[in-house]
């Protein structure tokens, strides 16, 4: 009867309290520190402010404060500052469809001092002092005089300090303010002629002087290097106006975290937007990669309706096929004058560097790296002596010398083909033990990888006659049917095979670079690189804070040594930053398969009579050799029964 009673009583509908509504709002536009971040900048900008400071503390959950020089708030307004749906912004339902400013909702003040311990001291012009107003966790204060400057200061001290369900799920400081940096880079892109600082626990992260050209905040933020590759567009038809850069196909990513869309000043997401630039660059870029852009659109305010999401990120146009055809034609046009054929370099951008020949030893450098190299060879000669009266056990020890990383680049290097034999020999230990070949330059057959017995087998043994065609497949008879392998795709799974087995026994080869690789990204994308150092350094990546937005990388796995390591170091951070909440094992398994597909050979590439041997060779040494680690078939079997069939030799 009392539970009875209980559901009834919960079951009549009753008017919530201020309390709960500010809370409820709060879940909706705080989601993290990084959303009252891009609230309280959004004020600052409505302010007309001319200068913005952000400090940040641990990742926003001890301490966001956010400091500007514009109007003020009046003192009769302070108290209705903090109250729900109380704004200045706008009067009627009217106003809706022609926003002019950042905010108008009247929820963000009123959501963040419920959850937090917040201080505003702000002073008008008009004003001879200022006031200061404390708001702990929804109870407001009463205002006080105080000294301050014209303008308005921001405090938000301990973020869901009353709700410590929505505080237990923050991430790490380093994410958190990564997330912080990112709204911060996104306000200061829109609005390049303020001036903006950014401090995280008292260290400067970006000190940017307003500039009258964009161009000179993007090189602040992402580096030359991509600076000097994007292309200016710009298109005007009717009130509306696209303008801004678009990357170089050169420079590309493998989502669309780079791609950045201002409307009237504000980001924003659009779909149809995102799909006329991709369709743009159709033909330019690879299957999967994504061009970079910095896009404005200026455009009158009763043309779109900004009171679509709570975050004020998506919009609606009245006319977006329209949009979407202007922009569409505005890159074409642009590209069709160009010419957009990268420029071939000996040394690729992003590899390895060479430290004999790219950074300009000095004597010093050059005789430490003649003894490293007589050192490795005579080494090398011993262990080569020493072979055939030794059984190697264990994981082989790796020697590179310097000289090593100039050597031409060969398939043998990107299998990785050279091994020594020993390692051959225990791999086949088992009951399809199959002789090594004389000839060397054979794959890497890993060591610890068990041998299931399937046709495969059998397969490594027969007399094979593969021959590679297109510089793609390899075409070989096996048990009566004619086989097609994507070299590739096999190949892949090989690598994807060894190095999880690697990395789960912590056993990755790993090489230090002579010289590191400095590599200067974004603040989000440094954050979240540091943020899963760990992780990497698993895989034999050592990664290393350089200070500011710059990264060193002080080794790589072994099985990578071609690889592009800047793209690679970038195409990670485009993936830990497109997972959503992963679990570590997942993380794991996409950083293998990614990795795995840098280390394999690629299509295309020229096989030697001996590597495509060797590479048959392996597949009976994996769990599933009938797919790469995306799925894809590694091989296709055209039966000797078809074959009669399609030449008409049945019966």
């Amino acid at each position: 009867m009392e539970r009875n009673a209980a559901v009834q009583s919960l079951s009549r509908i009753h008017q919530l309290d201020t309390s709960v509504i500010n809370k409820i709002a709060a879940g909706e536009v705080i989601e993290r520190p990084a959303s009252a971040v891009k609230e309280l900048l959004d004020n600052s900008i409505d302010a007309l402010a001319t200068r913005i400071e952000v400090d940040i503390m641990n990742g926003g959950a001890d301490l966001i404060r956010v400091v500007d020089n514009g109007e003020g708030i009046h003192p009769d307004d302070l108290l209705l500052a903090v109250s729900s749906h109380a704004t200045s912004k706008i009067s009627s339902a009217d106003d809706l469809f022609s926003v002019q400013t950042m905010g108008f909702r009247g929820e963000a003040l009123a959501s963040i001092s419920e959850v937090s311990r917040f201080r505003i001291r702000t002073r008008t012009a008009d004003q001879t002092q200022g006031l200061e107003f404390e708001v702990n966790t929804g109870t407001p204060g009463k205002p006080q005089p105080c000294g301050c400057p014209l303008g308005t200061s921001i405090e938000v001290r301990q973020l869901f300090a009353n709700t410590p369900v929505r505080r237990k799920f923050l991430k790490t400081t380093k994410t958190e303010f990564g997330h912080i940096s990112e709204q911060f880079t996104r306000a200061a892109l829109a609005h390049p002629r303020l001036y903006m600082v950014l401090r995280h626990n008292n260290k400067v992260i970006f000190d940017l002087p307003p500039s009258e050209n964009l161009i000179d905040r993007l090189r602040l933020f992402y580096g030359k290097k991509l600076a000097d590759h994007l292309i200016w567009v710009e298109s005007e038809m009717e009130d509306v106006r696209i303008w801004g850069y678009v990357s170089h196909p050169s420079e590309n990513k493998s989502t669309r975290k780079g791609q950045y869309l201002f409307l009237n000043g504000r980001w924003i997401q659009d779909r149809t937007l995102q799909h006329a630039l991709t369709e743009a660059y159709r033909g330019l870029l690879m299957v999967g990669r994504q061009p970079i852009s910095f896009l404005y659109l200026d455009m009158p305010a009763s043309m779109v309706d900004v009171n679509v999401h709570p975050t004020k990120s998506e919009v609606r146009f009245r006319d977006s096929q329209s949009l979407y055809r202007q922009l569409l034609s505005t890159l074409r046009s642009q590209f069709l004058g160009m010419d957009l054929q990268s420029q071939m370099s000996l040394t690729k951008k992003g590899d390895i560097p060479d430290p004999i020949q790219s950074t300009g030893p000095t004597p010093e450098q050059k005789q430490t790296q003649l003894e490293l190299t007589t050192w490795a060879k005579e080494q090398l000669k011993h262990i080569s002596d020493d072979l055939p009266d030794q059984k190697m056990g264990g994981e082989a020890r790796m020697i590179s010398p310097p000289s090593d990383l100039a050597a031409p680049f060969t398939a043998a290097d990107a299998i990785p083909l050279s091994h020594f034999q020993q390692q051959r020999e225990q791999a086949g230990a088992g009951e399809h033990a199959t002789p090594a070949p004389a000839e060397p330059a054979a794959p890497f057959i890993p060591d610890d990888i068990e041998r299931p017995a399937d046709q495969f087998a059998e397969a490594a043994t027969a007399d094979l006659r593969p021959i590679q065609v297109l510089n793609c497949y390899i075409v070989v008879e096996i048990k009566g049917a004619l086989t097609i392998i994507d070299q590739h795709a096999l190949h892949e799974r090989i690598m994807y095979e060894y190095f999880r087995k690697r990395v789960l026994a912590q056993s990755v080869e790993a090489q230090k670079l002579l010289v590191p690789l400095t590599i200067e990204m974004s603040a989000k994308e440094t954050a979240l690189i540091l943020d899963h150092a760990e992780m990497l350094a698993s895989f034999g990546l050592g990664i290393e804070e350089f200070g500011g937005n710059t990264l060193l990388v002080t080794s790589y796995p072994v099985m990578l040594k071609k690889a592009n390591l800047e793209q690679l170091i970038r195409d990670i951070a485009d993936n830990l930053d497109n997972a959503k909440q992963p679990s570590r094992r997942d993380l794991l398994d996409e950083l293998i398969t990614m990795m795995s597909c840098k280390a394999a050979i690629k299509a295309g590439q020229r096989l030697t009579q001996e590597e495509i041997l060797s590479l048959l060779e392996q597949r009976h040494l994996i769990d599933d050799a009938h797919h790469c680690p995306h799925g894809r078939p590694s091989a296709l079997v055209l039966s000797h029964a078809e074959l009669d069939r399609q030449f008409g030799r049945m019966g």
